[in-house]
This record gives C-alpha cells, sequence and structure tokens, in this order.
C-alpha cells in the first residue's frame, strides 16, 4: 500500500511539473519579458564562453562532463556516502529491535523514524547553506566527520541507547551528501549537455534518442556511481557479523574518514589548479579556434575557474 500511495504521489507530481517546470527562461510563462531577459542574461554571464542558454547535444561536451576532474571524485564520494546512507536502513531496524525487544514490529519500525526526521532536516539545511555561501565543497568537509563520529559511537559502545543517538548523528551527516554531490557536479562542468553526461550514457542504451539527452542533469555520472554504493551496502552488514556488526561499521567509519580526506583534496586540488589558470593566456590559447571549437572546451577553458 505505501508503494502505491508513494507511486500516486509521484505521478501527480509529475504531471504538475510538466505543466509547471520549463527548460529555460524564454519559455517561463510566469515571467515577463524584462525578468526573461534578465535570467537569459544571468545564465550566459555564469557560463564561459556560451552563447545560448540551452545548447544542443554534443559528444564533446558529453565526454568532459563524464570525465571531469570534479564530477569524479564528487561521484566516488557519493558512492562512498551512499554505502552509509542505505546501510543506515538496514541497521537500524536492529538497534531499535535492541532498545525495545517486547514492542510490537509496528512501533519498532516507528522508532526508525527519528534518525530520518532529523537526517531530512539536515538535508535542507545544509544545501540551503551551501547555496547561500555558494559553496559545496567546504560542506563536505564539515559534515563527513559527523558520520565518522557516529561510527566511532557504533565501534566503542555496545550500548543500544549510545548506539541509537549515533543513528542522529550519523543521519545528520550523510544524508546532506545528496544534495551536495549532484551541486557540485552540476557547479563545476559549462554546458548543459556536460550537466547531463551521466545519464546520457543509460538513455543513449535504452531509447537511442540524443534529442533526450540534453534536458538531462556531469548529474548522471554522481547518481550512477551512487547506486553502486547502495548495492555494496547491502553486502555490509552480513548476519554472521551480528549483533555488534563490527565489520558493517568498520567499512562506514573507512568510507566516512575517505570522504573527509578526498574532499579536502579535492578543495586543495581546486584551489591550486585555479591559480595555475589565473597565469594562463587567455587570448594566445583560443586564438585560430572557432566559435564551435570554443565551446567545446568546457571546463578547459583557459577563462573557466571551479567553484568549490
Amino acid at each position: 500500500m505505501i508503494f502505491a500511495i508513494e507511486g500516486i504521489i509521484t505521478v501527480c507530481l509529475s504531471l504538475i511539473s510538466f505543466f509547471t517546470l520549463t527548460d529555460r527562461p524564454a519559455t517561463a510563462k510566469w515571467l515577463t519579458q524584462e525578468e526573461k531577459d534578465l535570467a537569459i542574461a544571468r545564465v550566459k554571464s555564469e557560463r564561459v564562453a556560451a552563447t545560448e542558454v540551452l545548447d544542443k547535444f554534443d559528444t564533446i561536451k558529453m565526454v568532459r562532463g563524464v570525465f571531469s576532474p570534479v564530477t569524479l571524485p564528487t561521484s566516488f564520494i557519493f558512492l562512498l556516502n551512499n554505502i552509509t546512507v542505505q546501510g543506515l536502513a538496514f541497521f537500524a531496524p536492529t538497534i531499535v529491535r535492541t532498545i525495545y525487544p517486547k514492542e510490537s514490529v509496528i512501533t519498532q519500525q516507528l522508532n526508525t523514524v527519528p534518525p530520518y526526521v532529523v537526517g531530512a532536516f539536515f538535508t535542507v539545511m545544509i544545501p540551503f547553506l551551501s547555496w547561500r555561501f555558494d559553496r559545496r565543497n567546504i560542506f563536505f568537509i564539515f559534515t563527513a566527520p559527523l558520520m565518522m563520529i557516529g561510527y566511532m559511537m557504533f565501534l566503542g559502545s555496545s550500548s543500544p541507547k549510545v548506539r541509537y543517538g549515533a543513528t542522529f548523528v550519523i543521519a545528520s551527516g550523510a544524508f546532506p551528501f545528496g544534495a551536495l554531490c549532484n551541486a557540485q557536479a552540476s557547479a563545476n562542468v559549462v554546458s548543459d549537455t556536460a550537466r547531463s553526461s551521466g545519464k546520457l550514457f543509460v538513455l543513449l542504451l535504452l531509447h537511442h534518442q540524443p534529442s533526450l539527452l540534453t534536458s538531462l542533469a556531469a548529474i548522471g555520472t554522481v547518481v550512477m556511481l551512487g547506486n553502486i554504493g547502495g548495492l555494496i551496502s547491502t553486502w555490509s552488514f552480513l548476519p554472521n557479523d551480528g549483533p555488534n556488526y563490527h565489520i558493517g561499521n568498520g567499512l562506514n567509519l573507512a568510507t566516512s574518514s575517505s570522504i573527509f580526506i578526498l574532499s579536502i583534496c579535492l578543495l586543495l586540488w581546486m584551489k591550486m589548479n585555479n591559480k595555475k589558470r589565473d597565469k594562463r593566456d587567455v587570448d594566445a590559447e583560443l586564438s585560430g579556434l572557432s566559435q564551435l571549437q570554443i565551446q567545446d572546451l568546457d571546463w578547459k577553458h583557459p577563462a573557466w575557474r571551479w567553484k568549490p
């Protein structure tokens, strides 16, 4: 029944979105012409060498999006994060059962909800702060230690209540990564094609319709690798490792620690690479290139700067 309800809500929202969401400012019916012109100008100003708001499908740009030096590590970070997020769903009911062994299954299931409520709050708050300060990578670094602390609590204590408290800490750190990783990948490519490149491969295989590809969001690459993390998580908490699940909790401590280290390295690399780009002669490097060739450079354009 719950899946039917979720499906109905999803279908209803998709129908509303079909009529209300637009692919570019020029088709937004709720904007005046002056507001459309302003929105178009803003979009173009944010994109290096862009001459159009909605670009057409381009294989070179697609490859640029997939193999961006920011997209790939961000995707791997999301993979590691999804091991924790999906693994928490397996482990939380076990924790609750040890605290409330005499309660009904329904009551036990209800007690797995509060960590997700707290996680949902941080999923909204952290991306809001990220948008407000126009920074993403720094929030990777700030939230990863919450996961590390949570799994240290799991490994360092056998108290069910301490472990239950740890689920709140983990959810607070892990859940915001979904929005942050997608935003990071999207902010660090130029074209729509590059942003959509991750799902391009899937649609090419399923539909063989390139026209569909331009409207998708390097985000697909993040989602694709993130789902692999979810697959790994199903094998992280094995029955023979219970009830303390040292292997599963140790694995998640390792993944969260790796996220912390990778996030710091990625931030340092972006800052160092931006400094190198400051020394490049833009006009000299672009000399002799056509407008199409310049646009196809995407993040390789000498005037481009990474946005941590």
